[in-house]
């Protein structure tokens, strides 16, 4: 098998050591149009060679776009000529709503949406690491479009690197991933500007424990990404800082007044999210 992969960061390059564990026999060409990260790729084995355009891939079994949101949709158009029947095209964007339809319809049944939850606030090919999809979750949108070879392909390679498979409508996905992962990042950008606006902010960050470098963490994350990803679920992600918004002032109103019984109650309540987790 020949798998090809845009994208050589920690999407991508997490993503060939899996394969490469589980099927001995793979070819896996890479394409990334930063030059440092095709060395690293090829220093680190990450891939077996590097092309030069997106249509050096016409021959690979599976082509996976691990690139921001909108680099995949530039992409697509670029695939129409380069594909075959029985090409399997799997994008890993954390949105798929406009992702879905912006595919050519002539390469429609080639395509899978996928978004895999998972990952790290590091990000480049040194950033890759062998287990980053064991046990998580993917998620696959749209599949009554897709060709039955691809779906096939796609379920049985995310099973055999031990994914576990949901199944969801772009639009479905996109409102979920909002309130579950592009919401708590924009609150953890908005919590270490936060502190890092106090006069003293060298002070605060000394004195910070587990709980603020948990919370804060995400927020190293790639802002050239997740930029692309709130653009693209702008509304659903709207929606959910609302949400978030009228929580956190029911929480200031309840100090406020010194509602300390309720706001005991407003807390047992958060705890309950931990039994469905």
């Amino acid at each position: 098998m020949t798998i090809g992969i845009i994208g050589l960061g920690l999407m991508g390059g997490s993503l060939s050591m899996s394969i490469r564990d589980i099927y001995e026999d793979v070819t896996v060409l890479g394409l990334d149009h930063n030059e440092k990260h095709c060395i690293e790729a090829l220093e680190y084995g990450l891939v077996d060679r590097i092309v030069e355009k997106v249509d050096d891939f016409f021959s690979v079994d599976v082509l996976f776009l691990a690139v921001p949101v909108d680099g995949i949709i530039s992409i697509l158009p670029l695939l129409k000529d380069i594909v075959n029947t029985d090409m399997t095209i799997i994008d890993l964007g954390s949105t798929k709503e406009k992702i879905v339809n912006c595919v050519p319809s002539v390469i429609r049944k080639n395509f899978i949406p996928a978004h895999p939850m998972t990952g790290t606030e590091k990000f480049g090919p040194s950033a890759a690491i062998p287990d980053l999809y064991k046990g998580k979750a993917i998620v696959l949108c749209n599949l009554a479009d897709s060709g039955k070879l691809q779906k096939d392909l796609a379920k049985q390679l995310f099973s055999n690197i031990g994914m576990k498979i949901f199944y969801m409508d772009a639009q479905e996905h996109d409102r979920h991933a909002a309130y579950i992962s592009h919401m708590p990042h924009a609150l953890s950008y908005a919590l270490a500007n936060s502190v890092m606006d106090q006069e003293k902010a060298k002070a605060i960050v000394a004195l910070a424990g587990g709980g603020f470098r948990d919370m804060s963490r995400i927020a190293k994350s790639s802002p050239n990404m997740w930029e692309d990803i709130f653009r693209q679920n702008k509304t659903n992600l709207l929606e959910a800082i609302t949400s978030f918004t009228h929580e956190l002032n029911k929480c200031k109103t309840l100090i406020e007044d010194e509602e300390w019984t309720k706001l005991h109650e407003w807390m047992g309540e958060a705890n309950e999210l931990h039994d469905i987790l």
